[in-house]
């Protein structure tokens, strides 16, 4: 890649399909793929990501909210959509572009009947969302006969599947609770089967259930984090590979004398001779205030360039005292190094955080590296 001459965010499709590659290895021949990408694919851009994994074989997505969903139908995804959060508001617009709603309650379900037989459809696929113990969204283990009793009234939808949310798959250390939740999922899974008379796919394990929980793959499991790069434990993050990279570059090299500060409400001050760098990024495409001050750092060079100063809307400024660098030189915000998880881990926040945060205005670039 040649280098930045402005601030970018890099998508590296080899290192995806890398992920996706890995992630596969670990299932049976005959489990699914669902690939989240909401959030613009983890901040990235969810039409170039999916339209990647289209080629590389997965089968089906998810978004969180049905605006998702239209804007991968206008990039002419095709494959089914599952609408993670829809609300009555969206139904219209589910229908018409041919998107799945997730169903959670009592009060979605006959709304969405209602719906349904209003417009004349006929087993509309939708899918049944249950609580285990994440106590997020999700039927109660004991809604299977209230379920049945109204889609036993109807023609108009379909389940299409039935799943549940892990809570704590990536801690090990919580292998009981895991445990309970698959257990109480299968025997929701088995009334509700029972009563409808046939067999939806049936889908609980998130990344980390991928990785840890071999047993929980079932019909279909569903990837986020993982096909970005993350794994939820250091060694299995070591086997993926960083899809997005944000760079910048050096807008202006300062010296600074000793006692001098150094941004807004003069946060810092020189405690000697300095030279500081100001890049064109700031809290506004999504580097968090939370920076600063001796929080989090840039590599230039190789080498690391600490944040100081408080971050501005429109910039940052780094300590690059020590750098032989120069205005117009490529900055690497997050990517390989620093990656997100390190970034973010120097504000005690997590790389989904960093990653969804960067802000649209920043130019998205595909490649292959």
């Amino acid at each position: 890649m040649p280098k930045a001459t402005e601030t970018i965010l890099e998508i590296d499709l080899n290192a995806l399909d890398h992920n996706y590659q890995y992630l596969v290895s670990k299932l049976g021949p005959n489990t699914k793929v669902l690939s989240v990408v909401k959030a613009f694919g983890y901040g990235s851009d969810a039409s170039i990501i999916a339209k990647e994994l289209v080629t590389l074989g997965v089968d089906y997505f998810a978004v969180a909210y049905a605006n998702e969903g239209v804007a991968l139908r206008k990039a002419e995804v095709k494959l089914p959509i599952l609408v993670l959060h829809p609300l009555p508001s969206s139904f219209e617009v589910i229908v018409e572009q041919c998107l799945e709603p997730s169903v959670y309650s009592r009060k979605m379900l006959s709304e969405f009947i209602d719906f349904a037989e209003t417009h004349e459809l006929k087993e509309y696929p939708i899918h049944l969302k249950f609580n285990t113990g994440l106590n997020r969204l999700g039927f109660e283990e004991n809604d299977p006969s209230w379920i049945w009793e109204l889609l036993s009234k109807t023609t108009s939808v379909k389940v299409k599947s039935i799943f549940s949310h892990l809570a704590a798959s990536e801690d090990l250390s919580e292998a009981d609770f895991t445990k309970t939740q698959l257990k109480s999922f299968r025997n929701i899974s088995l009334d509700l089967i029972q009563l409808l008379g046939y067999t939806p796919l049936l889908h609980a394990s998130n990344t980390s259930g991928i990785i840890n929980y071999p047993e929980a793959h079932l019909d279909m499991v569903r990837t986020g984090i993982g096909l970005y790069g993350f794994g939820n434990d250091p060694m299995e993050t070591k086997q993926l590979r960083p899809v997005a990279t944000l760079k910048t570059v050096i807008s202006q090299i300062h010296k600074i004398q000793p006692g001098e500060s150094v941004g807004y409400n003069r946060a810092y001050r020189a405690s000697g001779f300095e030279k500081t760098a100001t890049l064109p990024i700031g809290h506004a495409d999504g580097i968090s205030r939370a920076f600063g001050n001796g929080k989090g750092w840039v590599t230039i060079k190789g080498e690391k360039a600490p944040i100081v100063g408080n971050v501005c809307m429109d910039m940052i400024m780094v300590d690059v005292s020590e750098i032989d660098c120069r205005e117009g030189d490529e900055v690497i915000v997050f990517g390989e190094n620093p990656s997100a998880e390190m970034l973010s881990s120097a504000i005690n926040s997590i790389p989904y955080e960093l990653l969804t945060a960067v802000s649209q205005r920043i130019k998205r670039v595909r490649c292959r590296k």
